[in-house]
């Protein structure tokens, strides 16, 4: 079914809005995000709930019945993306307290390594950034912390004023299964978040806010998809033509370490992989890189 039975719901117009005007979606990824709505939908009519008091089994049932029916791992991945951002848009409209597509997993398509930004054009991004508007300096510290500290999105969204240690200038991440790790911050990085912290002391903050870094305007928990749309806004003022997103900065942060000789078991320690191979994946290492340190470093090469 399309959307066009549900266009004229009022939670479905207000989005349709939402994603218009105030994203700025092109007429063709709009009408996608309503059509994979309008799917998930469908699929309730036969269970009696309504699209706004859906929880994460539904959603999940939903999913196993998309695989049944044949429909790709890349078509699911699509569809979950269009549903995660509806769901984002209740939560940043204070119309849920809960995402219940935030556990939701992608489904595997195949690794494919991020695009890396250069340092200049990393410099370009925070000088699009205008320090004279309200949410300038949390804009920069965002920049600061992605790129300087290598976190994951979820990371440095969940970073607690408690969780900085600024004579160290070490923070507290937690990260994958809730492993904890210290992560270098730089002093950028800190006087940033200070300035905005200065900032942010203006904000009617939410409870059980009060320990978070960032917050959005309304002095709540800010989203993954409004950092998405931070990174993506600055790439286009910078006239960056590469793909990125806050991934990118993570990425970007390994390679630059990498290529000025860091250690590599050091760059797993700071991303906090559980595996060596997973990081030399992530970071696109060079062969006769890995060659060398498997050379160095391998028990039964060091017997040789």
């Amino acid at each position: 079914m399309k959307i066009d039975a549900y266009q004229n719901l009022p939670i479905i117009k207000e989005y349709n809005s939402y994603i218009r005007l105030e994203r700025s979606l092109s007429d063709n990824t709009r009408v996608a995000y309503l059509e994979d709505l309008a799917k998930l939908m469908d699929y309730l009519k036969g269970t009696g709930v309504d699209i706004q008091n859906v929880e994460r089994e539904h959603i999940e049932n939903f999913l196993i019945d998309l695989s049944d029916l044949g429909i790709t791992p890349r078509s699911r991945a699509r569809i979950i993306s269009g549903i995660k951002a509806f769901f984002q848009f209740l939560l940043m409209t204070d119309k849920r307290e809960d995402d219940p597509t935030a556990l939701i997993e992608m489904p595997q398509i195949g690794k494919h390594l991020p695009e890396v930004l250069s340092i200049e054009e990393i410099d370009a991004m925070e000088g699009a950034i205008d320090l004279t508007q309200p949410q300038g300096h949390r804009n920069k510290a965002i920049i600061e912390v992605l790129y300087s500290c290598g976190l994951r999105v979820s990371e440095m969204l969940n970073l607690k004023i408690s969780d900085i240690y600024i004579t160290e200038q070490f923070i507290t991440v937690v990260g994958k299964g809730n492993k904890q790790r210290l992560v270098p911050i730089s002093e950028s990085a800190i006087k940033y978040i200070n300035y905005w912290l200065e900032d942010r002391d203006e904000l009617n903050i939410k409870k059980g806010c009060e320990d978070y870094v960032f917050l959005n305007r309304r002095g709540g928990q800010l989203s993954r998809i409004m950092v998405f749309n931070i990174i993506k806004d600055l790439a286009a003022k910078a006239e960056i033509q590469k793909t990125i997103s806050p991934h990118t900065l993570r990425h970007s942060f390994a390679t630059h370490l990498l290529e000025g000789g860091a250690n590599l078991r050091d760059i797993q320690e700071m991303l906090g992989h559980k595996s060596i191979l997973t990081t030399e994946i992530y970071t696109h290492i060079d062969q006769n890189l890995l060659r060398e340190t498997i050379n160095l470093f391998h028990p039964f090469n060091k017997k040789k």
